[in-house]
């Protein structure tokens, strides 16, 4: 099979891992060698200066020793198979980018034989990249689950992102759908990869003061990530923004990527999908997963035993807010930074914005309009100069009018 056969087998079946995450990394070129990495740098997005910046998304091959009953690439399926040497894949990355076409590398992998065979291809993949073709560019690995400490330290000083898949929400979907596999298999390497990165950071900053930085290699500088399953497995959407709050806290993740159920195998233990595949949840996970890492939110507080599910007509801030009308409006002049930030229509940026211009007066809707927060929202939750809000009323029936006026701004002015 030649190459570019395999890669068109090889980037659809990486379709399904989810690589669109900032690159966190800020590596400049070098003389003699092969590309550069800016701290901006995505996959399929924008940098400051308008250049659209992409990553070679692949798997180095999709056989795989694994029958995961929700993976299209499981043993059991009879697809087309393709498998990459680590000197073809090294060699097409540089190709490619040396027409322009990617700005770096996304590779993951089907388990070919065991995990640490599998890891020691990845690895060498990234050592033909970085040592013998001088390869500067942003590198993103998928680990594999199961291998070995040594192979996870050894790909961590070659690439810039690692994920490591924690597949399904709870131990006991793993056992039902994918019985090969286990949670604390995941967990183990994100705990030595945490423990890896905070120690290269203490390393590289005592290096810095000795004036040797250029001496100490960089440890998975972009940090590390996970992807889950949505929708396959019954748990509630409050066990998975629990789930997530826990991994940030306890191994440091940069991003919990949230992929929804796309039926691709026929398995009498998958579920079967009576309507649309579930984009909406995984909307509002991401849509929670940001008030968790930007908005100062709790997952307890977003959801909780009374209310286990995302509402599917309001993004979980304006819900938060209507479920707490006795703590609005709020003073946009007066009130704190931490309350400004759990107002509806206003986002991080604008919170700041408006922290900084009220010093020098008295907000009023122009200014917060000018500031850029969104009015058709924050209307019901704030005062300001000149304004007294447009508060619908206490108690459930207050609660059900600003429900119906954020979902349809026409329903309710309000007053």
């Amino acid at each position: 099979m030649d190459t570019m056969a395999k890669l068109e087998i090889l980037a659809d079946a990486a379709k399904y891992d989810v690589a669109c995450t900032s690159s966190g990394v800020d590596r400049r070129g070098k003389k003699g060698q092969l590309g550069a990495a800016s701290a901006a740098g995505c996959c399929h997005a924008f940098t400051a200066d308008g250049r659209c910046v992409t990553l070679l998304k692949v798997l180095l091959t999709n056989v795989c020793c694994y029958d995961c009953a929700y993976c299209v690439n499981r043993r059991s399926n009879d697809i087309p198979r393709a498998a990459f040497t680590p000197r073809e894949l090294a060699t097409l990355t540089v190709e490619f980018y040396r027409r322009n076409y990617v700005e770096g590398l996304f590779v993951s992998s089907g388990v070919i034989k065991n995990p640490d065979y599998t890891m020691e291809l990845i690895i060498e993949t990234a050592r033909i990249l970085r040592e013998d073709e001088g390869f500067r560019g942003y590198i993103h690995a998928k680990a594999i689950q199961g291998a070995s400490p040594e192979l996870l330290e050894r790909l961590g000083f070659l690439v810039d992102r690692m994920s490591i898949n924690i597949e399904l929400p709870s131990q006991s979907s793993l056992d039902l759908l994918a019985p090969e596999k286990s949670g604390q298999a995941v967990v183990r390497p994100m705990r030595q990869l945490c423990e890896g990165i905070e120690q290269s950071k203490q390393d590289r900053k005592l290096a810095r003061r000795r004036h040797l930085s250029a001496s100490v290699k960089s440890f998975v500088p972009a940090g590390q990530s996970t992807q889950m399953i949505i929708g396959a497995t019954p748990e509630t959407d409050q066990h998975i923004l629990k789930l997530a709050e826990s991994l940030y806290q306890s191994v440091s993740l940069k991003r919990v990527f949230f992929s929804a159920y796309l039926p691709v195998n026929d398995d009498s233990r998958l579920p079967e999908l009576n309507t649309e595949v579930p984009l909406t949840r995984e909307h509002r996970l991401y849509q929670a997963d940001w008030l968790l890492r930007f908005y100062q939110f709790s997952a307890s507080e977003i959801l909780d035993e009374q209310h286990p599910d995302f509402n599917p007509y309001l993004d979980p801030k304006c819900n938060w807010a209507v479920h707490n009308m006795h703590l609005f409006p709020v003073d946009v002049n007066r009130c704190s930074y931490e309350m400004l930030l759990r107002v509806p229509g206003i986002g991080v940026k604008s919170a700041q914005r408006i922290r900084v211009a009220r010093r020098s007066g008295q907000l009023d809707l122009a200014d917060l309009k000018r500031i850029g927060v969104v009015l058709k929202r924050a209307q019901y939750f704030i005062t300001c100069n000149g304004f007294s809000g447009a508060h619908p009323g206490q108690g459930s029936a207050g609660r059900e009018r600003i429900t119906r006026a954020l979902i349809d701004p026409n329903v309710f002015s309000g007053g």
